[in-house]
C-alpha cells in the first residue's frame, strides 16, 4: 500500500477520505487508517483508531482462528463479509463488505465496508446515489487497486463489489495483449489531462465487449493520486458500423464483395506477390452469356435470383483462399491466389465454366445460363488492379466471340492484338477530332425499275496518307470503344445535310438516305433527340431519312427494342431491319414492330442461287412482308445470277458491288440524276 506508519501520505488520506464508504488500512492485524467516513460513523478521531487491533473495531470479521490464514492465502482477492463495529453511542452498527489481502508478507490489507440498515449522512448518501445511478460503468483506482465501482460496472461486466475491492482493473477488465494500450492511455492523460479511447474489454464470463474507455486523473488539493476509469457499452454502434461497412463493400442482392473491396483485395494480392515472386495471382471475369433476354423474358425477379445462383455456384466450386465478387450487372470477378503458371489458372476458368453449364432452377423453369470466362495472370506489367482486371476482361471479350460457354486466357498473342486495337483506338479518336471521317454514299435500287431510290450512308477514314478506309472493323472497334456514339450523330448530321443539298434530285424523286446504327447507338437513350437536332438543323423532312438497325439488337432485347422503335417511329423518320435473316428471332416481332422495310442479309442472299432452301426462305419473307405492307431489299448482291433470282422472288430492292461501290457525296448527286433521268 506505500503507507507509512501509522497514518499514510497526505494525498492517499485525501482520495481515501472521499470515497463514500468506510475504509480501513490493516498492517500485521492492526488498524494504521480509516478514513473520514469510518470517524464519522464512529465519532472518534485518528488517534483512538491507531494500532488497534482489527478485531475490536470489526467484530466477527473472523469467525474463526483459522480464518486469517484463509484470508491470507487469498492475496489480491477481496473475501465478502458480514460483521458489527461499536459506535460511540455503545450501539452496535452492522456492516458489509469486502476484505482484501495486498500483501501476505506483512499482512497489508484493505477493508472496504458500509453500514446495513442505519442511514448514512445525506452528503455521502447523495454521492454514492449519484455513482450509482450513472448509466455509465465507473471504476476508480489508486495505487493500481481498485477503490470503488458502481452497479453499471457490476452490469456490464459482472464483477460483484466484493470481487473487485484491492484488485487491479488489469487482472479484472484488461486482455493481457492491450497492458500497453492501458498504459498509453495513462501517459496520453499525463500530457492531455484526460483521453478517450474505443477498445475491447473483458467480462467476468470471458466474453469480449466493445467499449468507449475515457481515463481522467482522480485530484486531491490539486495532485493526482488515482484515475477515474468511465466505461460505455458501444457494441451495437459498432455492429451498425461494420454492417454499414459491410454494405458499402458487399454487393447488397448476391452477397459477394463489390468492385471498389474486389480492387482492394486484387491490390494486396499483387503487393503479396512482390515478396513471394514464385507465386503468382490472377484473376478471372465472367459475364453471362444472354443474361438481357433470360431478363427480359421471365422479369427482373426471375434475372436476380439467376445472378443470386450464379453467385452460389461460383463460391461453390472456388478454394477458401480465392474471392468473388460481382462487378456489376451480369459481371463477377474472380482473384485466384498462389499461382505457380497460367496452366493453374486455366484448371479454375475450366471447372467455373463446367459449373455454370448445368441449368439453374428459377421459379420453377431450368433456365440455361452459360459464362464467357476471361483470365489473366499477374506480371511484371501489371502494378496495378485495373491492368490486371482490364486484361481479363479483354480475354472475356474473346472468349464471348469465340461463342457462348468459352474460357480465353489472356497471353502473348492477344496482348499483340489487343495492342494493336488499342492503337486503332487511339487513332480513331484522334481522326474524330480531327475530322477525318467521311461519309460516302452507296446507291439502293429499285430492281423493277432501275432507277436510284435511296442512298445508305457508309462510314469512311479519309487517312493524312491519302489512303481510304471504309472496313467493317471500323464500326466494332467504335463501338467497343464508345466512339460509335459520336460517330453516328455525325452520320445523322452528314445524311440530313446531303438530303438538304440535293433536295432537288433527291426529295423530288422521292429518294431516302438511310444511316446505320449500331446496338449501342440503338439503345442510347437520347438517340430520338439525336435524330430530331440533326432534322431540324437541316431543316428536311423527317420522311426522307431512313434508320437501320441490325437485327442482332431486336434479338438482344426484344421488348426494349420494340419501345426504342416506337420512339423513332414518332420522329416520323422511316425504319428499316439491317440483316434480316441472320437471326429469324425477330420474325415473331414482325406484325407489332413499327418498320418500314427489311434488308434481307448479305450471307443469306450469297447461298441462295444453290441453295432452294434458301431461296424459300426468301420467297416467304417477301411474301410476309408485302402482306404486312413492308419493303424488302438485298443487301451484297455481287453477281447476275443473285439478281436474277431477287427479281423473280419479288424484291424490291437491292444494292450491293454488282450496282455501285459507296460514292463520294458529290457523285451519288450526279448518279441519282442519270439513273432518273432529268
Amino acid at each position: 500500500m506505500n503507507l507509512p506508519e501509522n497514518a499514510g501520505s497526505s494525498q492517499q488520506r485525501e482520495i481515501l477520505d472521499a470515497l463514500p464508504v468506510l475504509v480501513f488500512l490493516e498492517r500485521s492485524g492492526r488498524i494504521v487508517y480509516a478514513n473520514a467516513e469510518a470517524r464519522r460513523q464512529m465519532g472518534q478521531g485518528d488517534a483512538l483508531w491507531v494500532e488497534r487491533a482489527v478485531e475490536d473495531v470489526l467484530w466477527g470479521l473472523y469467525p474463526g482462528t483459522a480464518e486469517p490464514r484463509t484470508l491470507l492465502a487469498a492475496t489480491g482477492k477481496g473475501s465478502p463479509f458480514h460483521a458489527t463495529m461499536p459506535a460511540l453511542d455503545g450501539q452496535l452498527i452492522p456492516v458489509e463488505g469486502t476484505y482484501s489481502i495486498l500483501g501476505a508478507e506483512g499482512r497489508e490489507a484493505v477493508v472496504v465496508a458500509h453500514p446495513v440498515g442505519r442511514e448514512r449522512a445525506p452528503r455521502s448518501r447523495m454521492m454514492e446515489d449519484v455513482l450509482a445511478s450513472l448509466p455509465e460503468a465507473v471504476a476508480i483506482e489508486h495505487d493500481n487497486h481498485v477503490l470503488y465501482t458502481n452497479p453499471a460496472f457490476t452490469r456490464m461486466f459482472g464483477f460483484g463489489p466484493e470481487e473487485v475491492g484491492g484488485v487491479s482493473l488489469r487482472q479484472l477488465i484488461v486482455p493481457e495483449t492491450r497492458w500497453l494500450e492501458l498504459a498509453s492511455l495513462e501517459k496520453a492523460v499525463d500530457l492531455q489531462g484526460r483521453a478517450t479511447v474505443e477498445t475491447v474489454r473483458t467480462t467476468r464470463s470471458g466474453e469480449l465487449i466493445d467499449v468507449s474507455m475515457q481515463c481522467a486523473p482522480l485530484c486531491v488539493d490539486g495532485e493526482r493520486v488515482g484515475y477515474v476509469y468511465t466505461f460505455r457499452d458501444i457494441a451495437e454502434r459498432k455492429l451498425a458500423e461494420n454492417r454499414l461497412q459491410h454494405d458499402a463493400m458487399h454487393d447488397a442482392l448476391t452477397g459477394l464483395p463489390n468492385r471498389a473491396l474486389f480492387i482492394d483485395r486484387l491490390g494486396q494480392a499483387l503487393s503479396r506477390r512482390k515478396r513471394r515472386p514464385d507465386l503468382s495471382c490472377g484473376v478471372l471475369f465472367l459475364d453471362l452469356d444472354r443474361f438481357k433476354q433470360i431478363n427480359d423474358a421471365l422479369g427482373h425477379a426471375a434475372g436476380d435470383a439467376l445472378l443470386v445462383g450464379v453467385a452460389e455456384r461460383l463460391s461453390s466450386v472456388l478454394r477458401p483462399q480465392d474471392s468473388a465478387a460481382r462487378l456489376s450487372g451480369d459481371e463477377f470477378a474472380v482473384l485466384v491466389e498462389n499461382l505457380v503458371n497460367t496452366a493453374d489458372l486455366e484448371i479454375v476458368a475450366h471447372r467455373i465454366v463446367d459449373a455454370m453449364e448445368k441449368p439453374f432452377d428459377i421459379f420453377g423453369h431450368a433456365v440455361g445460363a452459360t459464362a464467357s470466362v476471361g483470365a489473366a495472370i499477374a506480371g511484371p506489367a501489371h502494378t496495378t488492379p485495373d491492368m490486371l482486371l482490364r486484361d481479363a476482361d479483354y480475354a472475356m471479350y474473346r472468349a464471348k466471340q469465340a461463342g457462348a460457354g468459352q474460357y480465353e486466357i489472356f497471353d502473348k498473342h492477344l496482348e499483340s492484338y489487343m495492342n494493336r486495337q488499342q492503337e486503332r483506338e487511339r487513332q480513331l479518336r484522334a481522326a474524330l477530332e480531327s475530322h477525318e471521317f467521311e461519309f460516302r454514299y452507296e446507291p439502293v435500287y429499285s430492281l423493277h425499275s432501275g432507277r436510284v431510290e435511296s442512298l445508305e450512308s457508309v462510314l469512311s477514314w479519309q487517312q493524312p496518307g491519302g489512303g481510304i478506309d471504309s472496313g467493317n472493323d471500323l464500326m466494332e472497334i467504335a463501338e467497343v470503344t464508345g466512339l460509335s456514339i459520336a460517330l453516328g450523330r455525325e452520320d445523322m448530321l452528314a445524311a440530313c445535310e446531303q438530303l438538304r443539298a440535293g433536295a432537288a434530285h433527291l426529295s423530288g424523286r422521292g429518294c431516302t438516305v438511310s444511316v446505320n446504327l449500331t446496338a449501342r447507338q440503338f439503345f442510347h437513350p437520347e438517340l430520338a433527340t439525336h435524330l430530331r437536332e440533326a432534322i431540324a438543323a437541316s431543316g428536311i423532312e423527317p420522311m426522307r431519312l431512313m434508320v437501320e438497325v441490325p437485327e442482332g439488337a431486336l434479338n438482344e432485347r426484344a421488348d426494349a427494342a420494340v419501345a426504342v422503335l416506337q420512339r423513332l417511329a414518332d420522329t416520323h423518320v422511316r425504319i428499316a431491319i439491317d440483316n434480316f435473316g441472320s437471326s429469324l428471332a425477330a420474325l415473331n416481332h414482325l406484325v407489332r414492330l413499327p418498320v418500314d422495310m427489311i434488308k434481307l442479309d448479305a450471307r443469306l442472299v450469297e447461298s441462295a442461287p444453290t441453295a432452294s432452301r434458301q431461296q424459300a426462305m426468301i420467297e416467304a419473307l417477301i411474301r410476309l412482308a408485302h402482306a404486312l405492307g413492308i419493303r424488302v431489299s438485298a443487301n451484297g448482291i455481287t453477281n447476275a445470277e443473285q439478281l436474277q433470282m431477287l427479281i423473280r422472288l419479288g424484291c424490291d430492292l437491292g444494292q450491293g458491288p454488282l450496282l455501285s461501290l459507296p460514292l463520294p457525296s458529290a457523285l451519288t448527286l450526279d448518279l441519282v440524276t442519270a439513273a432518273c433521268g432529268d
